[in-house]
């Protein structure tokens, strides 16, 4: 085991968390302008179910940063496997991410990523300081899913997701 004592590199720490492998969300809303704004964001997590409460958080130099910091609600597309395409558009820093991309406004209208695993429609409850992030926690208003698999990202890259009986089957067959 390699080990790395205090103080150490931030991509070191990179690395060594890029080991847990997350599920991929688009985080959307609207300005008081009713401008659409979205990005890519695997840090989300669930908080509680009684009440349902979700977080994520947000880079404080993200571009979207200012709009999200005063919405009052937004929106959460969990990304289907196929979707890799999606979250890097979101991730990016082009000017219109929703350019033919497929997007739903009846869910709760706030623009939802199509053919996605699940969506939710959240209110904001809270944000608080997490050093170059803001923590937002949501309490979920609305979901829906369908039987997409969901994208997961880990190591830097995006992965399949599979279950453990399926791996195993595919190791001793092959």
């Amino acid at each position: 085991m390699l080990s790395q004592q205090a103080p150490f590199e931030p991509r070191t720490l990179r690395q060594a968390l890029g080991t847990f492998v997350t599920g991929v969300t688009v985080i959307t809303t609207r300005d008081p302008a009713g401008k659409a704004y979205g990005l890519t964001a695997n840090s989300f997590s669930t908080v509680s179910l009684e009440p349902p409460l979700i977080l994520w958080s947000q880079s404080k130099r993200a571009g979207s940063y200012a709009v999200f910091k005063g919405t009052d609600e937004f929106a959460i597309s969990i990304l289907a496997e196929h979707q890799a395409d999606v979250s890097t558009r979101f991730a990016s820093a082009i000017d219109d991410k929703f350019e033919g991309v497929p997007v739903d406004h009846a869910f709760c209208g706030l623009p939802v990523i199509e053919d996605s695993s699940a969506w939710l429609h959240c209110r904001s409850v809270s944000q608080f300081d997490g050093g170059d992030h803001t923590v937002y926690i949501g309490e979920v208003l609305k979901v829906a899913r369908s039987d997409r698999l969901p994208l997961v990202f880990g190591g830097g890259r995006y992965l399949v997701a599979r279950s453990a009986d399926e791996a195993a089957q595919a190791q001793s067959s092959g």
